[in-house]
């Protein structure tokens, strides 16, 4: 079997027992079971446990900025480009959820370096929604460009915002996952505050 076949096959069966049993309890055995193959050859090929868990990280977060990336058509209009964006997210975490778990609740608790790739990760995430409000606000005529500070802190809004409902839709017990209903949400939400943005009207607190 080619070497890249078996990598492939490790990484498959060390997300499932990641997410699973969290970093700590997975053991290379149950990994090396999974695979179907021998302990040894999991570690000739990928190290050490903490050099496996590193690799799925990685392959996770790329294959979910990969599909981000491609639900997002250039040509769109604003409001279709971030409803796109949002769709493959929620997509994407919806049918590897075990992929969702190791990126968003696994790799998060236990420090570096496991911590520095999710924070990549999610900085990557952020720099393509800072691109879609900045687009957004472009496309609609914005009055007054949107400073800098005020795109980066909406950006980290909604990225947090769509890693929470991601979790909050994949973890519910006995209702089926729908990544659409999911992401009308989170739309719907953003949608009518960029949209007041792009027209100039802001929320002020009320005069005391």
């Amino acid at each position: 079997m080619p070497r890249e076949v078996r990598e492939r096959q490790m990484l498959d069966a060390a997300v499932a027992v990641f997410a699973r049993r969290g970093y700590r309890a997975a053991s290379m055995d149950e990994i090396a079971e999974l695979a179907g193959a021998s302990k040894p050859l999991v570690y000739l090929y990928l190290h050490s446990k903490e050099d496996l868990f590193s690799a799925c990280i990685r392959r996770e977060a790329e294959a979910l900025i990969a599909a981000v990336q491609a639900s997002v058509d250039p040509g769109a209009p604003a409001d279709r480009r971030l409803w796109n964006g949002l769709r493959g997210f929620f997509a994407h975490t919806a049918a590897h959820p075990d992929g969702w778990a190791v990126l968003h609740c696994q790799a998060r608790t236990h420090g570096e370096p496991f911590a520095l790739e999710v924070a990549a990760l999610r900085q990557r995430l952020v720099d393509v929604v800072t691109r879609l409000i900045t687009e957004t606000a472009e496309a609609g005529g914005c009055p007054e460009p949107l400073p800098e500070v005020e795109v980066a802190g909406l950006a980290h809004a909604l990225v947090g915002a769509a890693e929470s409902l991601a979790g909050w839709s994949n973890g519910r017990d006995g209702a089926a996952s729908c990544e659409r209903q999911t992401a009308e949400t989170l739309m719907n939400f953003a949608w009518t505050g960029l949209e007041n943005l792009r027209n100039g009207r802001r929320w002020a607190p009320a005069r005391a």
